[in-house]
């Protein structure tokens, strides 16, 4: 049986990208790799907290700030989050800041921009 253990490091501001299969998935996942090497907050993985990975859930519940990027209104991100009971101190929709869902996997510097600003703690 494979270690159920997890190297990821949680922090003040954690990051939960959508990462869905459009370009707004796509941006939310790419506005969270860029708030981190910004050292904006820590990108983290969503599906192994909604996985119920005990240590990735005890770090999550132990961030000062959460802060959830859904590609679109469904909210997957969110609603994995508040299903294991999880705060969402900070919510943002791609698609609520004027960015157009479509599957050609196309954005522009300008909404990746706009997405990292929305989701910026402080």
């Amino acid at each position: 049986m494979a270690d159920a253990s997890c190297e990821c490091k949680g922090g003040s501001v954690i990051l939960f990208p959508c990462s869905g299969g459009s370009n707004v998935g796509q941006i939310a996942n790419a506005a969270a790799v860029g708030l981190t090497q910004q050292q904006k907050g820590n990108m983290y993985c969503l599906i192994g907290v909604a996985a119920h990975i005990a240590g990735m859930v005890e770090s999550t519940a132990g961030a000062d700030y959460r802060v959830v990027i859904d590609g679109c209104p469904t909210a997957c991100a969110r609603k994995a989050m508040e299903h294991l009971g999880l705060t969402v101190d900070k919510a943002v929709v791609v698609t609520e800041l004027g960015i157009q869902k479509n599957h050609d996997f196309v954005w522009s510097s300008d909404e990746l921009e706009r997405v990292m600003a929305e989701a910026t703690i402080g």
